[in-house]
């Protein structure tokens, strides 16, 4: 019985608008945005069924999560938990960000470059490093909360720390890696836990795991995340193409060249409105009809930019699985489904390709992109389901193991920043936004085969 977790960061705080440090101090409070913004979130989730509302204890999450709960169909009262607590900066705690890149710099340094070697001298020389404690304490709140859960849908109210420690730690993510997952205020982010099925990480407790959706942000008026202050480099909008007719059918397609169906047609359409007022430098496709496709329909908003298409983002080469339905491949190939759902790192496709190869191919591609438009700053890449998962993969520093931890809709939307270049690590910005779709906060389009 699956587990649904809605993840939302608390609203804006008066530390946040002064740009201070705040970690485990409880004197920032919600701002009047902050307690707006709050209520939109609680209007998003109104329609779902929670089972149980988590928060940390300090006042801007309580907050929060306590307007919220008072916008739901059934209110509930929120259960503070100190294992939600923000990271523990508490030698920063207070300052601006300018004062401690200042008076810190090695440190600061650090924080941003290699987070999970921040190291803090507390109490009588105590060293306590931040982000690993951290990522226990996330390790933790799984561990004893969702055993409560099963089947259930449960709401956690945190904040930008936690909340990506706890994305991390359920999929897999290093703490080195812990800035390349964004958490905005009110965003909305959904997992899945699926304890029935074995997950691929060797610790984990919880079995398999899917990233439904990262912090969405249209239920605020804010389209996509904004950009990170002194952002340099490029940021790259990463679409799956809209529904076919095999999809609906969850028939595989491979690189079989099926065309987009009515509906896809006009989940195209509602992408391109989703996007019309971002402005785009350049855009890239699968020369598939059914990426190519959706990417022209988007394009009818951006008349001046002309379509490149990329040979190696094409979908993943099923071989002898292309054109059948899930019962017919169990029949001709017993046992390979459950080990492609399971294990997918490990299948090779017969007479077709395995994920390592579409991983090198579509990293390849993807660097290439990055590479040609270098002075450019904004780029759309329309794709497929597998190749946008394994993209996602190499984003976050993830193996092809990890290539069923995401979940790409039909039309949906992921954003992927290079807040300093391409050279630099990439940022998970949002990912899966599909409620320019209809559904809401929840990916309500049709899952569908590769």
């Amino acid at each position: 019985m699956t587990t649904r977790v809605i993840i939302v960061r608390h609203g804006q705080s008066s530390y946040n608008t002064e740009k201070r440090i705040q970690g485990r101090s409880d004197v920032s409070t919600l701002t009047e945005k902050g307690q707006n913004d709050a209520r939109k979130v609680g209007g998003a989730l109104s329609h779902l069924n929670f089972a149980a509302v988590y928060t940390s204890p300090l006042q801007r999450a309580k907050h929060t999560a306590e307007i919220i709960c008072n916008c739901l169909a059934t209110p509930l009262k929120p259960q503070a938990s100190s294992i939600l607590m923000e990271v523990d900066l508490s030698l920063w705690e207070g300052m601006l960000s300018s004062e401690v890149r200042e008076k810190f710099p090695d440190a600061y340094r650090l924080w941003h470059e290699h987070p999970d070697q921040l190291v803090m001298v507390v109490g009588e020389n105590r060293e306590h490093f931040p982000i690993l404690s951290l990522f226990q304490q996330a390790r933790q709140f799984w561990e004893e909360t969702l055993p409560r859960h099963a089947g259930e849908t449960i709401l956690i109210v945190g904040h930008n720390g936690i909340n990506r420690a706890l994305i991390s730690t359920a999929l897999g993510i290093s703490p080195q890696r812990y800035h390349s997952i964004q958490q905005s205020n009110c965003n909305v982010t959904v997992l899945n836990f699926d304890p029935a099925t074995p997950s691929h990480q060797k610790d984990s407790k919880w079995g398999a795991v899917q990233l439904e959706s990262l912090n969405q942000t249209a239920h605020l008026g804010e389209i996509l995340p904004s950009l990170r202050p002194n952002h340099q480099g490029q940021r790259l909008l990463l679409v799956r193409h809209g529904e076919t007719e095999w999809n609906r059918q969850t028939r595989f397609q491979g690189q079989i060249d099926v065309p987009l169906n009515d509906n896809g047609r006009q989940q195209a359409q509602k992408a391109a409105e989703f996007l019309k007022n971002v402005r785009l430098d350049f855009a890239v496709s699968s020369p598939m009809l059914r990426p190519k496709e959706t990417a022209e329909i988007i394009l009818q908003h951006h008349p001046e930019i002309q379509l490149q298409l990329h040979a190696d983002l094409q979908e993943i080469n099923h071989g002898l699985w292309e054109g059948k339905l899930e019962s017919e491949i169990e029949q001709s190939f017993p046992g390979k489904l459950h080990q492609w759902r399971t294990v997918p790192a490990e299948v090779q496709m017969p007479q077709g390709e395995n994920l390592q190869q579409v991983w090198e191919r579509s990293v390849a591609a993807w660097q290439s992109i990055l590479d040609s438009a270098a002075s450019q700053t904004t780029g759309l890449v329309v794709a497929h389901d597998a190749t946008n998962k394994v993209l996602l993969c190499h984003v976050l520093g993830l193996s092809p193991a990890h290539f069923w931890n995401f979940r790409q809709g039909n039309g949906a939307v992921s954003v992927i920043d290079y807040p300093q270049s391409a050279a630099g690590l990439p940022v998970l910005q949002a990912m899966n936004i599909t409620t320019h779709l209809g559904g809401g906060v929840l990916d309500k389009t049709a899952a569908g085969a590769l």
